[in-house]
């Protein structure tokens, strides 16, 4: 490297045109005590130094899931929201930052005495975060855990404590078989405590996922659960079978309710046709009886005739068997059958026999 040599002898490196190499040589000189005419030595590189460790000091990067709590001079002076954020150097401001909306859990078991003096083994979990960064840090002071948290024992003793408030105020079969409510108030419970503290923590979720009896009448309980599971099945099956039957049941009324309904109209307007035709007959009789009667009995008999198998008694006591297909006409099948004579007998008299005498011809004779 070429040097320059001013007029007392001092050698000053000569520039390069590289700024990083130039500014290598003036560090380097201002170590040897080569500082040019002003003599300084190394202390403006130092005060530059410090310059840059001050600016990179001030200058603090927030990420979104993350919050800062800046302190002036060990008092609280404000949050850093997420983004850049600048402070004054240190010692005068200090920035914490915290982990705000990273969900914690917290896994544990208690045993409680219920209501009706019964001891439960119950277990909770509960889910958090954290909602205040302030308090979370100086509201309270807790033990650190092996992840670097504070505030666990805090609500390790809250949630217990939630849970032996809400459970001793219970009986044990609704501890066992009817949990859901119980969280909500055991979650209420601990919020409030959490609250009271100043722990700066919110519960997001709060259940009891177990809870089970001591050993030594575990056999007992779990033939309870049986017995309720069966009850809960046999209830089910008879619900549904109701809601299968009752249907075809009202289904089944109302078919014949409006059977019935169709019956009653028929049957009252053939009542009240029959009044009407036989009070038209009335009438006509009234006018003309011989001739209505005898109308009368001709249309009854061929009604009656009609729809019957007949016997005709002929001539010479000869009996006609004549079938008919209800039409009024013999049927194919069925053709005319003479019968043998018959004889009338009076009585238990064997001897004393009438012969039917010959039905009379002429219109007096088919009366």
């Amino acid at each position: 490297m070429a040097w320059n040599t001013p007029g007392k002898g001092s050698g000053s490196p000569k520039n390069t045109g590289n700024p990083v190499e130039d500014l290598l040589n003036r560090i380097k000189d201002g170590f040897n005590g080569r500082g040019g005419s002003s003599g300084s030595g190394p202390l403006p590189i130092i005060i530059g130094l410090l310059v840059v460790l001050v600016l990179f000091n001030c200058f603090k990067l927030i990420d979104e899931r993350q919050r800062g709590v800046v302190l002036r001079f060990g008092a609280f002076d404000r949050v850093m929201q997420p983004g850049a954020n600048w402070k004054l150097p240190w010692p005068i401001e200090t920035a914490y930052v915290v982990d705000a909306t990273k969900v914690e859990e917290l896994k544990d078991s208690v045993s409680v005495l219920t209501k009706d003096e019964n001891i439960v083994e119950i277990e909770f979990n509960v889910q958090y975060q954290i909602s205040n960064p302030r308090l979370y840090l100086f509201g309270f002071r807790d033990s650190v855990d092996a992840n670097n948290q504070q505030g666990v024992e805090t609500l390790r003793h809250s949630a217990e404590s939630a849970v032996r408030e809400v459970v001793g105020n219970n009986t044990m079969d609704k501890v066992l078989f009817e949990r859901s409510q119980l969280a909500i108030e055991a979650q209420k419970h601990l919020q409030e405590t959490l609250n009271l503290y100043k722990t700066g923590l919110t519960v997001s979720q709060f259940t009891l996922p177990n809870a089970r009896p001591p050993e030594e009448v575990k056999q007992a309980f779990d033939d309870a659960i049986s017995a309720r599971e069966n009850k809960n099945q046999l209830e089910s099956e008879a619900k549904a079978y109701a809601s299968k039957t009752v249907p075809e049941a009202k289904g089944v009324a109302a078919r014949v309710k409006a059977e019935s309904e169709g019956y009653k109209a028929s049957v009252v307007a053939k009542a009240q046709g029959d009044a009407k035709r036989f009070s038209l007959l009335v009438e006509q009789y009234r006018k003309a009886p011989e001739v209505t009667r005898k109308r009368l009995y001709l249309e009854t008999m061929q009604d009656v005739l009609s729809k019957n198998q007949k016997v005709v008694s002929g001539r010479d006591n000869n009996v006609f068997y004549l079938p008919l297909n209800g039409t009024g006409m013999p049927s194919p099948e069925n053709a005319v059958t003479r019968m043998p004579a018959v004889q009338a007998v009076i009585g238990n008299d064997a001897d004393n026999k009438v012969e039917s005498s010959p039905r009379r011809e002429g219109r007096e004779g088919s009366r």
